[in-house]
């Protein structure tokens, strides 16, 4: 799964994912492209599942683009732990996501398998997604 090599501290507060995306937010490198429509955060398990999927139905024909990198970490106590004594230990990590960010593309295939494909990603992932094509400049 995805994870950043190095990071400057290992605990980060939670923050707010506010306003849409201002970058990433259109299809740069295949024909077609899978863009959020809320704010939300992807872990790296969801964003591995998805890719899968992807693939799976692709046949590894094509290829896949995955334009998300999970680098912000969250934490996560140990069940049945009291309250207090400190923040729990790092769990994992997850990308966070605005309205409009395109978070997979996939070119080379035709364009019913490609819409299949991220049509399977999308029920993967925790945020409401929508299928669009590439604008020809």
């Amino acid at each position: 799964m995805l994870s950043p090599k190095k990071v400057k501290y290992r605990k980060w507060q939670k923050g707010r994912i506010k306003g849409p995306a201002t970058t990433c937010n259109f299809v740069a490198f295949g024909e077609v492209g899978l863009k959020t429509l809320e704010h939300g955060k992807v872990t790296s398990q969801q964003i591995e599942a998805a890719r899968i999927a992807m693939m799976r139905h692709i046949k590894r024909g094509g290829r896949v683009w995955i334009r998300i990198f999970p680098d912000h970490p969250y934490t996560s106590k140990p069940l049945e732990v009291r309250m207090g004594s400190g923040k729990g230990a790092p769990a994992g990590w997850y990308a966070p996501v605005r309205p409009g960010r395109i978070l997979y593309e996939i070119g080379g295939v035709p364009m019913d398998l490609a819409r299949e494909a991220l049509t399977r990603a999308a029920h993967k992932l925790p945020v409401k997604t929508q299928i669009v094509l590439r604008e020809e400049l």
